[in-house]
């Protein structure tokens, strides 16, 4: 436990911009129709308002993510964390801007075009986002609610 005092709301916030476009995975929860919960590591690119991730089409995250639209993104350690609650929209390659799928394969290391067969990519919107270190931080964990920044 640490005794540091706790972050401002412009603190937070700056951490977690940072680590958003510093970051390169993330973990991903998703759950299937009964409410059967998934939970996968994949790599992601921050735009600066979206997520972008990308995964096979026919494993549990995409089908989970086809289905619902509905995502969860949990970024750091339990002392650290910052928690994500999301929608998302599948896309094809030819569906991103110009030079987007580039910029997530140079930022990530992985090419989701280069898959055999290539892989979807999924746009994760914000809606709401937390973040906090220690318990001190508790109050004044939501960043953002219903997709609007606080500070």
């Amino acid at each position: 436990m640490t005794t540091d005092a706790p972050r401002t709301l412009d603190e937070r916030l700056k951490d977690t911009r940072r680590r958003f476009e510093t970051d390169v995975d993330v973990w991903v929860a998703t759950a299937d129709a009964d409410g059967g919960p998934y939970l996968v590591p994949l790599s992601f690119r921050w735009d600066g308002e979206t997520f972008l991730i990308s995964t096979h089409r026919t494993n549990p995250t995409a089908r989970n993510l086809l289905a619902s639209g509905r995502v969860r993104l949990a970024f750091g350690a339990t002392r650290d964390v910052v928690l994500v609650h999301g929608t998302a929209a599948v896309l094809e390659a030819e569906d991103l801007a110009p030079g987007e799928a580039d910029a997530f394969a140079a930022h990530t290391g992985f090419d989701p075009r280069a898959a055999r067969p290539p892989y979807p990519y999924f746009r994760v919107t914000p809606v709401d986002i937390q973040a906090w270190r220690e318990v001190n931080e508790m109050r004044g964990r939501d960043l953002m609610t219903d997709g609007r920044w606080h500070g």
